[in-house]
């Protein structure tokens, strides 16, 4: 009896005590945070980032979304798709990792790997305003419009009145000579933001 009773206690030392552990460890890393969110407010990005490394696990999916984060704000785009990949592997259906990726994607040129991600994100949530909105911008620019109403249709279908879906839907239907529902849509834009510029142009252009 007084073994087991010993071997009770033991336990559950060892159980406060592992505990303690974490929770000491986890004020590190929360004050560590703490650090790196006021020298961002401040633009201090490699005070930031110092913080932060302070404190680094691999592990760590939050970690490394955050130094993902910080290092594109610095301008270090090699070193941030190097973090994100990290917490994608981690947590390989977390959007905000993929859109986070795409930044510092999107800002060495690479739109190989843009237009990945946002397929990625797609085949996880293919309502995705942000993946939808953005594959959508990428055809227009390329002048492929039927391919860019399917993305903006999705997104107008959801948000009705969102400016943003609108317009670019609009003007997809007029370049796709649907001009009966590209005036319908540009009118709704008006309805949004009343003055506004596209929107005006585009009922001026159809007969």
């Amino acid at each position: 009896m007084e073994t087991l009773k010993r071997t009770i206690l033991v336990g559950l030392l060892a159980f406060f005590i592992t505990n303690f552990s974490f929770a000491q460890n986890y004020k590190e890393i929360q004050d560590a945070f703490s650090d790196s969110y006021q020298h961002e407010s401040k633009a201090e990005y490699p005070k930031a980032i110092e913080a932060i490394k302070k404190v680094y696990d691999e592990k760590s999916y939050e970690i490394n979304l955050r130094l993902g984060w910080l290092t594109y704000l610095s301008g270090l785009f090699t070193e941030s798709t190097t973090y994100y990949q990290k917490a994608m592997l981690i947590m390989p259906l977390s959007i905000e990792a993929k859109l986070g990726f795409v930044n510092p994607s999107a800002a060495m040129g690479n739109w190989d790997q843009v237009r990945t991600q946002y397929t990625e994100i797609l085949k996880i949530d293919s309502k995705n305003y942000t993946a939808n909105y953005r594959m959508g911008l990428i055809f227009y620019g390329k002048k492929n419009y039927a391919v860019a109403l399917k993305y903006f249709e999705v997104i107008a279908n959801l948000y009705p009145f969102d400016y943003d879906a609108l317009i670019m839907y609009a003007w997809c239907n007029y370049f796709l000579q649907k001009n009966r529902e590209a005036k319908v849509l540009f009118n709704k834009a008006l309805m949004n933001k009343p003055t506004d510029a596209s929107a005006l142009e585009g009922l001026s252009l159809i007969k």
